[in-house]
């Protein structure tokens, strides 16, 4: 459910430098869920956050690749975390510190039982890159849930546009159907709450 229908306003718990720094979990039917944004760097997982919980600013948005540089964790309601995941790919920073990021990314991947859907999102206007596919084989490999989230979708301006690109990405994901974004318009934000809804009816 959208962040205007819960009792508290969504709120930034803590942003982690090290699995140390992460909130204790409560997996199991009473425990909270966590909902995990991943993408390239400037992909758009901070506005999407921002849009889906109804409060811009609540994640820091940049056009400069790789300011996300933490795990941050975001209170959603008392059943729901976000997670918003370091960037990869583009970010001007040096490699030691790229791959000090992919080692927190991993640490919190395979390892945290709160963990039940991953948002794995793509730029319309690029597709799937091989970093991309690579992520989503390392998903599969550990069984980890994920669902395609097609930002940028207005950057395409012709509808014709929009249905070769969202038809190239399916490609690669013949069992789900990826959920096209806008962050001008918040086309997708729907499908994307039911998506989470029915997570949170598995648990």
């Amino acid at each position: 459910m959208p962040a205007t229908h819960t009792e508290t306003a969504p709120s930034l718990i803590v942003s982690a430098v090290g699995p140390q720094q992460f909130p204790p979990e409560s997996p199991g039917r009473a425990g909270v869920i966590e909902i995990a944004f991943l993408g390239r760097s400037n992909v758009g997982k901070s506005s999407l956050l921002n849009k889906l919980v109804g409060r811009p600013g609540l994640a820091f948005t940049s056009s400069q690749p790789g300011r996300t540089q933490m795990i941050n964790f975001f209170r959603v309601d008392e059943e729901v975390q976000f997670v918003d995941l370091p960037g990869y790919g583009f970010a001007r920073v040096p490699l030691p510190q790229k791959q000090e990021w992919r080692k927190l990314i991993e640490a919190y991947l395979v390892n945290r039982s709160s963990l039940a859907l991953s948002f794995l999102l793509l730029d319309a206007r690029r597709g799937w890159m091989d970093m991309d596919l690579e992520l989503k084989q390392w998903l599969e490999f550990h069984n980890r849930r994920y669902q395609v989230i097609v930002t940028k979708i207005d950057k395409l301006k012709s509808k014709n546009q929009q249905i070769a690109g969202l038809a190239s990405i399916r490609k690669q994901i013949p069992e789900q159907e990826p959920v096209p974004f806008s962050a001008v318009d918040g086309r997708g934000v729907r499908e994307i709450w039911q998506i989470i809804s029915k997570i949170r009816k598995r648990q």
